[in-house]
């Protein structure tokens, strides 16, 4: 069996309320835990008297101190670790990732033993870094944020690649769901109470939280600044690929069978949608990329070629002067001017950068 292939393993639908536990890491997303929270909440009621009929959760940690939301909002747990075996899912919604991975040991230990007494692991939005911290993914799919997949790629540098998904919502394999967070959280919480309730119940609390349907675990992740809304979804994912995998070879060939379809049905789609061909939109990511690493590390021109999918510095070179009109060179040292001389200028690289990847950081 491929250790690719996606395997549910859906509990038997019974009486027995389902039971959730939340591990929520310091500067958690308040978010990605109160949209999942609310689904279990409403379709675990019966009458909306909110009780906790056909799903209970509770709130865990180490100590029952309050834990803190990247809002400023605080939790308090309601008990502490014990025995992950109570739990029929383990939920861990993480957060902030510049104040570090907040793992404790006691934290992981008892990650590890959810894991071996077959406990399913959600992580959502930055929970899979703790999951992967805690060592629990080995050989499973993990769903990353695009935003965040290269300060996965940083934090886990030896992580298989092909087992990094950062095109879609969510993934489910095996005993493990991971999610890209925000509202896709809502999604997960469906895809999970699905397993164990009627359809139509999950869909009443969905259309109580003013949510028109789910999405599944194949929808494509929103996609960066300046990309069209009406884009298909196919193509979307095409995107988001191209920039997961901008420092691989990935041939139309490849990138056609990662999306199931065919090579001249993608060059088809990509036409339409964008009025570019698949090659130019990759070229175009791994020069914006290139920029970007120019004027935001000291890495060398060739490093910085290798590391965007060029075959070597005079490769870029040449794409880079053709599509900015200077050189790598003269990229980098015009953004390195006085702020005042810049300001004389028609348009700052830093800032065109900046608006393309808002938020990154140097990832090697």
């Amino acid at each position: 069996m491929s250790r690719n292939r996606i395997i549910m393993y859906p509990p038997s639908k019974d009486t027995a309320p389902i039971r959730f536990g939340f591990l929520l890491l310091p500067h958690f997303t308040l978010t990605a835990f109160s949209g999942l929270l609310d689904i279990l909440r409403l379709a675990g009621d019966e009458g909306d008297y909110s009780q906790p009929v056909r799903c209970t959760w509770h709130v865990i940690d180490e100590t029952l101190a309050p834990v803190s939301s990247s809002s400023a909002i605080q939790v308090v747990p309601s008990e502490k670790l014990g025995d992950p075996s109570r739990f029929d899912y383990l939920v861990v919604v993480g957060g902030l990732l510049h104040t570090g991975l907040p793992l404790s040991a006691a934290q992981k230990r008892f990650i590890q033993q959810a894991a071996d007494s077959n406990v399913n692991l959600v992580g959502v939005c930055t929970g899979v870094f703790a999951l992967m911290q805690a060592g629990v993914m080995q050989d499973h799919r993990i769903c990353v944020s695009w935003f965040h997949y290269w300060d996965f790629i940083e934090q886990f540098p030896h992580a298989d690649p092909n087992l990094i998904v950062a095109d879609r919502l969510y993934v489910c394999d095996r005993r493990r769901i991971t999610c890209s967070g925000g509202r896709a959280s809502i999604d997960v919480a469906a895809d999970i109470l699905k397993r164990h309730m009627d359809d139509a119940i999950v869909q009443k609390a969905l259309r109580i939280l003013q949510v028109d349907h789910s999405h599944s675990h194949t929808a494509p992740q929103p996609l960066p600044p300046g990309i069209a809304p009406d884009t298909p979804p196919v193509v979307r994912r095409a995107m988001l690929l191209m920039e997961q995998h901008m420092g691989q070879a990935l041939t139309l060939d490849m990138l056609a069978g990662k999306l199931n379809i065919s090579v001249r049905q993608l060059e088809r789609l990509f036409k339409q949608s964008s009025g570019m061909s698949p090659q130019a939109y990759s070229r175009g990511v791994r020069l914006r990329m290139a920029a970007w690493m120019l004027t935001h590390s000291t890495k060398t021109i060739a490093a910085i070629a290798s590391a965007c999918g060029f075959a070597d510095a005079s490769h870029m070179g040449r794409e880079f002067r053709g599509t900015f009109d200077m050189s790598p060179g003269q990229w980098r040292s015009r953004a390195q001017l006085p702020a005042a001389l810049l300001a004389t200028q028609t348009s700052d690289p830093i800032d065109y950068v900046s608006e393309v990847f808002p938020g990154r950081q140097d990832f090697h």
